[in-house]
């Protein structure tokens, strides 16, 4: 059957018919080899063969290699992804203002407001939707692989978005990045997927319009939108351009580009030397723009090794050390934590174990550029997440490209990989006030607001209801149990005045409390602590959002326990304020028992009730709850209702229903001096919570005030102290407001780990009551040390330290 779009005479654009557009702007055909600019800026010489490679390799890196399409899980994604085509090409109407009915580019008002950004992202979608068309031309297995008619839609398809809206004589409207990254990459990307079939004049064209919307000066400055993975993302759309139109000055400006990425930064967007990452001024961002850029570095890597545009800056090494600094903290068990995805997790189609997928997979691609023992631990660690996912492993991801199939099937069947355990240990994360604590069993992550760092980010209509994700929000799951708690619909039907940890006032906020963009910050520095890479010390100074909200809260991380306290509530909002004990999502049909004080309480929908004198409580197959010093407890079971809609203008209407548990104490309306004492206890059972209740000896609550909070656990030998101002707790004194952390070990020797979070002391005394003999090792930091019946340590200025624990080990005596 005849095509029924219209036909085209098409020159093969391969060797010398491509036309090349030189960084003049002016046409210019490439003779077979000529001298090129390298990445390193010196002059070499590239052939026509090399640029074919090129894009051979490009599209590899698109497509995947090595698997067959006829076994799983290749078969199920290229079956997928030859009916989404196929649904495209069907429904694809070329008209003015729009390739698909309904979904019009054309803006009667065009400017920066967000109809134009709905406008452009219609653009944008555009090219997206033509991709997956060139994708399932070029794929076997589709049911569309070298099919005429889709290979004609997509030419159409090209030429009608560049002829109606993209190219040199539109002035761009909306969103920045659709015409900057968006469309830039899925031109590019469709261009190399269908190249044979492309005129030298349509790549000629296709390329000027690229030139038009990212030119040269995106990258005269690493500021604004040409930073972190933003600079990765315009990096790839020009060098695919360069690759695309042979033209070899673009492949060397933009490859140079990548430089100022590696580099650690001590403000603003980037990888920081604690493994923080920072994507729009103030945004902790891993789980999103991180794996953006992950996945970015690690395909323009693999794409230019060996070319005459090798990126051999010294700063790859310390990207690659991110892997395990940055990334891999965040990923437990198949799943990325929440907390550093920002407006991500409004985003319905995808969750925590989604987001990691995709990563897992560019972990294994950035390996194969780094060195043989590196490879070898992330092949392990990643081998590890793929075992234990037992909610959504990421091999049943229909929605996985073939290329990150690939890689992670491959991994899944080396016999000679074995998998890596979680490991056992604490990360604190100062830069972007997030904290990971993992144990045998379980893990947890702390997500905090400071002077530096957003309560959390709106915008595009995403992520209304986020306003309380950094109070003190304490996520966890444990290692067989719990980790679909934030994946089943979690965020469109929680409670968002009551996620775990937090103290929030009731004051009802507005979706996108703080404006679009807006990214509001406390006016609180001290946020932080301090950790010896095993047990930490954690504070919050939180001020609420748009409110007069005010508390200091501290976390003490533990071998099998959190011990959460909260001092120095007030609030003059006219509302009630609220600690979340936990709020466990239940699914759709959950009801786990819950115990309190060894009373089973009812199990039906709407129950509510208030206990007094808590002393311990627990949900059956969750966690433990201990009250140290009694505790009046609120609990409810809910079914909650609500949409995607409601938090992502994106997202369904369609409603949806989920089951949640919540334990509470209430501070009451306009608390004055608030405080709460709890230790939670993931996996434990309810004999074991109800033992650890019972012992009283157990654990030693040293402080609980808004000057400072503080414990002792004999059996750790450690003592942990938060400072919120000088003074004195227990054996330790603090002449100015820091975090302490001591560790008094067998072997005769003790650990001691200062910070100071806030970021102000410009000299700092900590005296510990406790004989030493003799300083064993120490920062420079410390100027002065003096031992006998007690230790005092003298540190100089701190404000530089960037709240990063500063370790000092001494003989007892």
């Amino acid at each position: 059957m005849p095509s029924p779009w219209r036909r085209r005479t098409f020159l093969q654009a391969a060797g010398g018919g491509a036309l090349a557009l030189g960084l003049t702007g002016t046409l210019a055909r490439p003779s077979a080899a000529s001298e090129v600019p390298g990445a390193d800026g010196t002059f070499t010489t590239a052939s026509d063969a090399e640029y074919d490679a090129l894009r051979g390799k490009w599209r590899s890196l698109i497509l995947g290699t090595g698997f067959s399409p006829t076994a799983e899980p290749y078969r199920t994604i290229l079956t997928s992804l030859g009916t989404t085509a196929a649904g495209y090409r069907a429904t694809m109407v070329p008209a003015n203002g729009s390739l698909w009915p309904g979904r019009s580019w054309t803006d009667p008002e065009p400017d920066l407001d967000a109809e134009s950004y709905a406008f452009s992202a219609v653009m944008n979608d555009s090219y997206n939707r033509l991709r997956t068309m060139a994708e399932a031309y070029a794929q076997p297995g589709t049911g569309l692989t070298a099919d005429a008619g889709l290979r004609d839609a997509v030419l159409t398809g090209l030429d009608h978005l560049h002829t109606e809206i993209y190219n040199e004589n539109t002035t761009r409207y909306g969103n920045w990045y659709n015409w900057q990254i968006g469309a830039p990459q899925a031109l590019m990307d469709t261009c190399v997927l269908m190249y044979d079939h492309l005129s030298a004049a349509q790549i000629a064209d296709y390329c000027r319009a690229v030139d038009a919307f990212v030119p040269d000066s995106v990258f005269a400055s690493y500021t604004g939108t040409s930073t972190g993975a933003n600079r990765v993302d315009l990096c790839r759309g020009v060098i695919l351009r360069g690759i695309v139109g042979k033209d070899p000055g673009k492949i060397a400006l933009a490859s140079q580009a990548l430089a100022p990425v590696f580099p650690y930064v001590t403000s603003g967007d980037g990888f920081y030397d604690d493994g923080s990452f920072i994507q729009h001024r103030n945004v902790p961002y891993i789980g999103g723009y991180g794996a953006v850029l992950h996945d970015g570095v690690g395909r323009l890597l693999a794409l230019l090794r060996g070319s005459t545009w090798e990126v051999k800056d010294a700063g790859t090494q310390l990207f690659l050390d991110t892997i395990e600094k940055a990334v891999a903290p965040f990923l437990y068990n198949g799943l990325i934590m929440d907390n550093v995805s920002s407006r991500g997790i409004s985003r319905i189609g995808g969750n925590e174990h989604q987001r990691a997928h995709g990563l897992m997979a560019t972990i294994l691609l950035v390996g194969q550029g780094a060195s043989a023992e590196e490879n070898a631990r992330w092949r392990a660690m990643v081998k590890g997440w793929l075992q234990r996912d037992y909610y959504y492993p990421a091999l049943k991801n229909p929605g996985l490209s073939l290329i990150r199939a690939s890689l992670l099937q491959a991994l899944q069947d080396d016999t000679s990989v074995k998998a890596a355990p979680e490991p056992v240990e604490h990360r604190l994360f100062p830069n972007m006030a997030r904290a990971t604590h993992r144990r045998r069993g379980w893990a947890a992550s702390l997500s905090m607001a400071s002077n530096r760092i957003a309560h959390y980010e709106f915008g595009n209509g995403e992520h209304a209801r986020g306003y309380h994700t950094g109070a003190g929000w304490l996520s966890w799951w444990g290692s067989d149990f719990g980790l679909e708690q934030y994946s089943d619909a979690y965020w469109p039907t929680v409670d968002p005045y009551r996620l775990p940890g937090i103290t929030a006032s009731r004051k009802p906020l507005a979706d996108g409390e703080g404006g679009n963009w807006g990214q509001p910050m406390p006016d609180a520095a001290w946020v932080g602590g301090t950790t010896d890479g095993e047990y930490a010390a954690i504070g919050q100074h939180l001020k609420g959002i748009s409110s007069t909200m005010d508390a200091k809260k501290s976390w003490f991380c533990l071998d099998d326990s959190i011990v959460c306290l909260g001092a120095g509530i007030t609030s003059s909002d006219g509302h009630t304020v609220e600690t979340t004990v936990d709020n466990r999502a239940l699914g759709a049909t959950g009801a786990p028992v819950l115990t309190v004080d060894g009373k089973a309480q009812p199990v039906t929908q709407g129950w509510a009730a208030t206990f007094d004198d808590v002393e311990w409580a627990h949900i059956g197959g969750q966690a433990g709850y201990v009250f140290p010093h009694g505790a009046r407890l609120n609990a409810v079971r809910e079914e909650r209702t609500g949409s995607w809609r409601d938090i992502n203008t994106g997202g369904s209407p369609d409603p949806i229903t989920r089951r949640y548990l919540t334990l509470f104490t209430d501070h009451g309306l306009d608390p004055t001096d608030g405080a709460y004492a709890y230790v939670l206890l993931p996996g434990a059972g309810a004999r074991t919570t109800a033992h650890r209740a019972r012992d009283r000896g157990w654990l030693r609550i040293l402080a609980n005030s808004a000057d400072q909070q503080g414990v002792r656990v004999p059996k750790l030998g450690l003592t942990a102290v938060n400072f919120w101002a000088a003074g004195t707790v227990d054996r330790i004194r603090a002449g100015a407001p820091a975090s302490v952390l001591v560790r008094e070990h067998r072997n005769g020797t003790a650990t001691l780990v200062v910070s100071d979070p806030a970021r102000q002391a410009t000299s700092l005394d900590i005296v510990w009551n406790r004989g030493v003999s003799r300083v064993l090792s120490k920062p420079a930091t410390v100027t002065a040390a003096t031992t006998g019946s007690s230790l005092k340590l003298t540190f100089g200025d701190l404000t530089g330290q960037a709240g990063a624990p500063q370790k000092i080990t001494v003989r007892l005596g």
